[in-house]
């Protein structure tokens, strides 16, 4: 899927300062779009609204949904 530049667009307040580890998420109807913040032009990454629910969730815990560790790792 490729960015729209229609789509409101915003950063973690997690992020880091230096700009070089950042993404950004836009919040649609069924679900939330995850970028790159460096690339806006780039890929985008669709979540569906129940995974980003619990995603979001479970790191507002300290943890990460069962299973995500190593969908992430590979």
């Amino acid at each position: 899927m490729a960015a729209s530049s229609t789509h409101q667009w915003f950063k973690s307040s997690y992020s880091g300062g230096n700009a070089t580890e950042c993404v950004e998420c836009a919040h649609v109807s069924h679900g939330t779009l995850v970028r790159d913040s460096k690339q806006a032009t780039g890929p985008v990454v669709p979540v569906g609204s129940e995974a980003w629910r619990r995603f979001v969730g479970a790191v507002g815990r300290g943890g990460m949904p069962a299973g995500l560790e190593t969908a992430c790792s590979t």
